[in-house]
Formats: structure tokens, sequence, C-alpha cells
């Protein structure tokens, strides 16, 4: 809020280096159930729910088949990279020989971070009917309770204030993007004010991201005591709406040198739309029930708005050329 990007550099170096250590403690802390093999390991899932070892599950609500698991995460990863609050952190860097490294870093810590996802299968294998002292456990407290049971008091901190270090370096930097659109693009041009000094933009900016954290408290509040499956269903719909509205802008500002801002609008438009119609309005059998699938909303949207754009951009390009030979 207060210290820019330079603090951002330093803090998000702080939170990563939390994650990887956590990720480590996390990975290590499954070690007997995979001493014996991962055959064992794989049979004691099975015991549990064969659901476990399967590719897809067709009776959960997330992960049904590969459109749902394979194709729509394809799309959102895409969209993912694409973001702006990713995109700057190349920016940070001090030169391109930089570059090599920092790719070669991001991946090796992705990978190591994507097998985290195993805690929760050692989770489910320590709590098979997930029930803690004969009361089913929500959804978002199972690996909670499993880092309290299985670590000390010291280590158990270390996790959960590593888990918080995971949150928070994806958040704050949709916090600086988020309040920076409000700010610029949506209050001081309907106030008139878009003419307004740096130094009185960054007072305006810092009351927009209080208001931003009011409603986050507010919502997560809610959420704590009537969660909709997971706290990562509510996150889920409206970041990937924010990724869908972003990333067909963006891919244009990045490959396309003549890009009019007329068909970037329209895709944002037309991605929100199609994002929360498809969601809220039930338009497909993933978006159905208690239980909604933001990925497959959000797929749908990115693929709607790319036709949208790619639609007005051939116009466009068709009236320029028009419009030159007709000079000519």
């Amino acid at each position: 809020m207060f210290g820019g990007a330079n603090a951002m550099i330093y803090t998000n170096m702080i939170q990563a280096l939390m994650m990887i250590i956590v990720a480590v403690i996390l990975l290590a802390s499954g070690y007997e159930y995979l001493k014996n093999g991962p055959g064992e390991f794989i049979s004691a899932l099975n015991a549990i729910d064969p659901n476990l070892t399967k590719p897809f599950n067709a009776k959960s609500p997330l992960f049904r088949d590969a459109f749902e698991v394979i194709f729509c995460n394809f799309v959102i990863g895409i969209a993912i990279v694409c973001q702006p609050h990713i995109i700057t952190r190349s920016l940070m860097l001090r030169s391109a020989q930089d570059i090599n490294k920092y790719l070669t870093v991001a991946i090796v810590t992705e990978i190591l971070f994507f097998f985290v996802m195993f805690a929760g299968l050692y989770a489910r294998l320590e709590f098979p009917d997930l029930m803690l002292e004969g009361v089913p456990m929500k959804m978002d407290g199972i690996l909670s309770a499993y880092v309290i049971h299985k670590f000390s008091v010291g280590v158990g901190l270390i996790v959960i204030v590593g888990l918080l270090a995971a949150g928070l370096s994806t958040l704050e930097g949709l916090v600086q993007s988020v309040s920076t659109t409000i700010t610029n693009d949506l209050l001081l041009p309907v106030a008139g004010k878009s003419g307004m000094d740096e130094k009185h933009k960054k007072y305006v900016n810092r009351w927009v991201i209080a208001g931003l954290a009011l409603v986050s408290i507010l919502i997560s509040y809610d959420q704590l005591l009537h969660p909709n499956l997971s706290v990562g269903i509510l996150a889920q719909n409206g970041v990937y709406a924010f990724f869908s509205a972003a990333f067909i802008p963006v891919l244009m500002g990045i490959f396309l040198k003549d890009a009019p801002k007329q068909a970037a609008i329209s895709a944002s438009i037309t991605a929100v739309a199609v994002h929360f119609s498809v969601y809220y309005g039930s338009l497909t059998s993933y978006t159905t029930g208690a239980v909604k699938n933001p990925a497959v909303a959000a797929t749908i949207a990115i693929l709607s708005a790319l036709v949208v754009a790619g639609i007005l951009y051939f116009f466009y390009n068709k009236n320029v050329q028009s419009y030159k030979s007709q000079t000519i």
C-alpha cells in the first residue's frame, strides 16, 4: 500500500523463500506413506476411494472429464501467464542477461509448488473419512488440520505462515492492479480528474485499497460462515473473470502493433458478460448445481472474447486496406 514496486520485490522474495521451505516440509511429511514405494501409496488411496487414483472423477463437481481437467486449465493457464501482475515481474529484471536465470528459477520453483498438491493426498490418508474427533471437516480446514496433527507447534506455525504467504504473493499483485484500474480508469475519469498529479492519485489509490480491504473482510467473513464447498470457488470466480477480461487486450497489445482499441474493449466486455452469464445462469452442465466450476465459465468467456476480437480486427484491417487502396 505504501512501499510501491521496490517494497514488493523484497516482500515477494521473502514470501517465495518461505513458500519453498514450506513446500519441502509438506512434501517430506509424506515420507511414511511413500517409503515402501509408490505402489503401496496408490493402493492405500485406492482403498479409501478408487476415484482418488483415477485421472478423472465423474462424481466430482470440478474434475469430471478431460474438458474440465485438461482443456479448461490449459486455456486458463495461458490467460494467467499473460496477466499484468505476473508479466510485470519480468520488467523488474536489471538486464536482459538475467532472463534465462529468471526463467530457470521460475520453472524449477513452479514444479516444486505443483508437487505440493500431494500434501492433499497425505491429508486424505491421515483422515480417510474426512472426520476430526467425530465432526465432518470443512474443505478449507483439511490441510490446516493435517498440519496441526502432523507437525510440532513451531514447524506448524512456519507452515501456516508459508501457506498465507502463497496467497499474499498473488493477492498483493491483484490489489495493485485492481486498485490502479479502479483509480485511473473508473474513479478519476468519471470525476473528470484524469489530469490529477501523481501525488494526489496515490492518495486516492490508497483510499481505494482501504475500501477493497473492507469489502474483502466482509466477503471473507461470510465465506468462513457459509462456504460454498471452498473459498477457492469464490476466489476463482472473481479472479478468473478478471483474467478473462484482461487476457485478450493484453495479448493484442503484445503481439499486434495495429490492434484497434474497439476490438480490445469489446473483447473485455464480452468476456465479463459471458463469464458471469455462464456461471450464474447455469448455461452448461458444468455450471449447474450447488457447486459450479468457474474454470469452465472463464474458458468459454475467453474463447468468446477471442472470436469477437478476431472478427473486429479482421474487419478493421479490411477497412484500413480498402481505405488505403482508394487513397492510392
